[in-house]
Protein backbone atom coordinates (compact mmCIF):
# COMPACT_ATOMS: atom_id res chain seq x y z
CA UNK A 1 0.00 0.00 0.00
CA UNK A 2 2.75 2.47 0.88
CA UNK A 3 3.81 5.38 2.74
CA UNK A 4 1.09 7.58 0.81
CA UNK A 5 -2.13 5.09 1.14
CA UNK A 6 -0.98 4.09 5.18
CA UNK A 7 0.48 7.68 6.82
CA UNK A 8 -0.82 10.73 3.96
CA UNK A 9 -4.44 9.89 3.11
CA UNK A 10 -5.71 8.61 6.40
CA UNK A 11 -4.60 12.47 7.26
CA UNK A 12 -6.13 13.74 4.08
CA UNK A 13 -9.02 11.75 4.40
CA UNK A 14 -9.93 13.14 7.96
CA UNK A 15 -9.03 16.60 6.56
CA UNK A 16 -11.24 16.66 3.50
CA UNK A 17 -14.50 14.35 4.86
CA UNK A 18 -14.57 15.60 8.53
CA UNK A 19 -16.48 18.68 7.99
CA UNK A 20 -19.57 19.86 9.65
CA UNK A 21 -21.28 20.18 6.68
CA UNK A 22 -20.70 15.97 5.87
CA UNK A 23 -21.71 15.38 9.81
CA UNK A 24 -25.03 16.35 9.20
CA UNK A 25 -25.64 13.99 6.44
CA UNK A 26 -24.03 11.42 9.10
CA UNK A 27 -26.07 12.05 11.48
CA UNK A 28 -29.06 12.28 9.82
CA UNK A 29 -28.33 8.53 8.33
CA UNK A 30 -27.24 7.21 11.20
CA UNK A 31 -29.80 8.38 13.30
CA UNK A 32 -31.37 5.04 11.89
CA UNK A 33 -28.95 2.36 13.39
CA UNK A 34 -30.01 -0.27 15.60
CA UNK A 35 -29.46 -3.36 16.92
CA UNK A 36 -26.27 -5.18 15.93
CA UNK A 37 -24.77 -3.04 13.49
CA UNK A 38 -21.58 -3.76 10.26
CA UNK A 39 -20.13 -0.52 8.60
CA UNK A 40 -18.20 -1.47 5.40
CA UNK A 41 -15.12 0.71 4.69
CA UNK A 42 -15.10 2.81 8.14
CA UNK A 43 -11.97 4.42 7.50
CA UNK A 44 -11.10 6.81 10.41
CA UNK A 45 -14.16 6.46 12.14
CA UNK A 46 -15.69 9.58 11.24
CA UNK A 47 -19.36 8.38 11.87
CA UNK A 48 -19.19 7.42 15.52
CA UNK A 49 -19.86 10.25 17.15
CA UNK A 50 -22.93 10.46 14.74
CA UNK A 51 -24.62 6.96 15.82
CA UNK A 52 -27.02 7.08 18.15
CA UNK A 53 -26.34 6.37 22.18
CA UNK A 54 -27.63 2.77 21.67
CA UNK A 55 -25.29 1.83 19.62
CA UNK A 56 -22.02 1.30 21.43
CA UNK A 57 -21.18 -1.73 19.35
CA UNK A 58 -19.79 -2.06 15.75
CA UNK A 59 -18.57 -4.25 13.54
CA UNK A 60 -16.38 -2.96 11.20
CA UNK A 61 -14.38 -3.89 7.86
CA UNK A 62 -11.71 -1.39 6.96
CA UNK A 63 -8.45 -3.18 5.20
CA UNK A 64 -5.93 0.39 5.30
CA UNK A 65 -3.63 -0.10 8.18
CA UNK A 66 -3.50 3.62 8.07
CA UNK A 67 -6.94 4.09 8.58
CA UNK A 68 -7.14 1.54 11.60
CA UNK A 69 -5.16 3.06 13.57
CA UNK A 70 -7.11 6.01 13.42
CA UNK A 71 -10.02 4.38 13.84
CA UNK A 72 -8.92 2.62 17.05
CA UNK A 73 -7.99 5.87 18.67
CA UNK A 74 -11.39 7.73 17.65
CA UNK A 75 -13.21 4.08 19.22
CA UNK A 76 -10.88 4.38 22.53
CA UNK A 77 -12.60 8.43 22.97
CA UNK A 78 -15.80 7.65 22.49
CA UNK A 79 -16.00 4.57 24.28
CA UNK A 80 -17.05 2.23 21.28
CA UNK A 81 -15.78 -0.77 21.18
CA UNK A 82 -14.97 -2.48 17.83
CA UNK A 83 -15.40 -6.16 16.02
CA UNK A 84 -12.81 -4.89 13.88
CA UNK A 85 -11.95 -6.57 10.67
CA UNK A 86 -8.78 -5.70 8.49
CA UNK A 87 -9.72 -7.16 5.17
CA UNK A 88 -11.65 -5.74 1.89
CA UNK A 89 -15.28 -6.34 1.75
CA UNK A 90 -16.12 -8.22 -1.38
CA UNK A 91 -15.88 -11.45 1.33
CA UNK A 92 -17.34 -10.80 4.32
CA UNK A 93 -16.45 -13.11 7.49
CA UNK A 94 -20.22 -13.26 9.14
CA UNK A 95 -22.81 -15.77 8.34
CA UNK A 96 -26.21 -15.13 6.64
CA UNK A 97 -28.54 -12.90 8.36
CA UNK A 98 -26.39 -11.80 11.30
CA UNK A 99 -26.79 -7.92 11.44
CA UNK A 100 -29.81 -5.73 11.70
CA UNK A 101 -28.10 -2.81 9.94
CA UNK A 102 -25.31 -2.29 7.32
CA UNK A 103 -23.51 0.83 6.79
CA UNK A 104 -21.46 2.41 3.90
CA UNK A 105 -20.33 6.35 3.43
CA UNK A 106 -18.67 7.00 1.03
CA UNK A 107 -17.07 3.53 0.01
CA UNK A 108 -18.33 2.08 -3.01
CA UNK A 109 -16.22 4.34 -4.84
CA UNK A 110 -13.01 2.70 -4.02
CA UNK A 111 -13.56 -1.16 -3.86
CA UNK A 112 -12.61 -3.32 -6.58
CA UNK A 113 -15.82 -4.99 -6.89
CA UNK A 114 -18.86 -2.53 -5.45
CA UNK A 115 -21.66 -5.10 -6.73
CA UNK A 116 -19.83 -7.95 -4.49
CA UNK A 117 -19.32 -5.78 -1.81
CA UNK A 118 -23.52 -4.54 -2.26
CA UNK A 119 -24.49 -8.26 -2.21
CA UNK A 120 -22.33 -9.17 0.57
CA UNK A 121 -24.05 -6.52 3.02
CA UNK A 122 -27.42 -7.58 1.38
CA UNK A 123 -26.67 -11.36 2.60
CA UNK A 124 -25.42 -10.59 6.02
CA UNK A 125 -28.75 -8.39 6.83
CA UNK A 126 -31.04 -10.02 8.84
CA UNK A 127 -34.99 -9.86 6.61
CA UNK A 128 -36.03 -6.32 7.71
CA UNK A 129 -32.75 -5.25 8.24
CA UNK A 130 -31.50 -1.59 7.14
CA UNK A 131 -28.64 -0.91 4.77
CA UNK A 132 -27.80 2.71 5.16
CA UNK A 133 -25.68 4.14 2.74
CA UNK A 134 -24.32 7.81 1.60
CA UNK A 135 -22.00 7.76 -1.63
CA UNK A 136 -21.05 9.69 -4.23
CA UNK A 137 -20.92 9.08 -7.94
CA UNK A 138 -22.14 9.36 -11.82
CA UNK A 139 -24.01 12.76 -12.26
CA UNK A 140 -26.68 13.35 -14.33
CA UNK A 141 -25.31 16.24 -15.82
CA UNK A 142 -23.29 14.96 -19.60
CA UNK A 143 -21.19 18.63 -18.36
CA UNK A 144 -20.24 17.55 -15.28
CA UNK A 145 -19.94 13.43 -16.26
CA UNK A 146 -17.19 14.32 -18.79
CA UNK A 147 -14.92 16.05 -16.07
CA UNK A 148 -15.57 12.87 -13.81
CA UNK A 149 -14.01 10.83 -16.64
CA UNK A 150 -11.42 12.85 -17.35
CA UNK A 151 -10.36 13.78 -13.82
CA UNK A 152 -11.05 9.66 -12.58
CA UNK A 153 -7.25 8.54 -13.10
CA UNK A 154 -6.02 11.66 -11.01
CA UNK A 155 -8.58 11.32 -8.21
CA UNK A 156 -7.76 7.29 -8.08
CA UNK A 157 -4.01 7.84 -7.19
CA UNK A 158 -4.98 11.10 -5.11
CA UNK A 159 -8.17 9.06 -3.43
CA UNK A 160 -6.49 5.67 -2.92
CA UNK A 161 -8.75 4.25 -5.61
CA UNK A 162 -11.61 6.53 -5.27
CA UNK A 163 -13.52 7.04 -8.76
CA UNK A 164 -15.73 9.72 -9.52
CA UNK A 165 -18.10 8.30 -12.18
CA UNK A 166 -19.49 5.20 -10.18
CA UNK A 167 -23.19 4.53 -10.73
CA UNK A 168 -25.12 4.41 -7.73
CA UNK A 169 -28.55 3.99 -8.46
CA UNK A 170 -27.64 1.46 -11.15
CA UNK A 171 -25.19 0.02 -8.80
CA UNK A 172 -27.97 0.04 -6.09
CA UNK A 173 -30.69 -1.89 -8.59
CA UNK A 174 -28.98 -4.11 -9.87
CA UNK A 175 -28.53 -5.60 -6.65
CA UNK A 176 -30.13 -8.19 -4.62
CA UNK A 177 -32.02 -4.19 -3.62
CA UNK A 178 -33.13 -4.34 -6.33
CA UNK A 179 -34.10 -0.49 -6.21
CA UNK A 180 -32.97 3.04 -5.24
CA UNK A 181 -34.48 5.11 -2.79
CA UNK A 182 -33.36 7.80 -1.09
CA UNK A 183 -32.38 11.40 -2.28
CA UNK A 184 -30.00 12.39 -5.10
CA UNK A 185 -27.99 15.91 -5.71
CA UNK A 186 -24.99 17.81 -5.61
CA UNK A 187 -22.98 18.46 -1.92
CA UNK A 188 -22.82 22.16 -0.57
CA UNK A 189 -19.25 23.76 -0.81
CA UNK A 190 -18.02 20.78 -3.10
CA UNK A 191 -16.78 20.93 -6.70
CA UNK A 192 -19.48 19.38 -9.01
CA UNK A 193 -17.93 16.64 -10.28
CA UNK A 194 -17.01 15.16 -6.96
CA UNK A 195 -20.27 15.93 -5.07
CA UNK A 196 -22.80 14.43 -6.55
CA UNK A 197 -24.30 11.73 -4.05
CA UNK A 198 -27.04 9.35 -3.22
CA UNK A 199 -28.00 8.74 0.36
CA UNK A 200 -31.09 6.62 1.55
CA UNK A 201 -32.51 3.31 3.86
CA UNK A 202 -33.28 -0.02 1.84
CA UNK A 203 -34.47 -2.86 3.55
CA UNK A 204 -33.54 -6.54 3.23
Amino acid sequence: MGIYGERIFPACFDLVMGGEHLARRRRALLARARGRVLEVGIGTGLNLPCYPESVRRIATVEPNPGMNKRLARRADELGIELERHAIRGERLPFGDAEFDTAVVTWTLCSVRDPDAVVAEMHRVLRPGGSFLFIEHGLSPDEKVRRWQRRLNPLQRRLGDGCRLDLDVRALLERSPFARFEGEAGYLERTPRFAGYTFQGALER
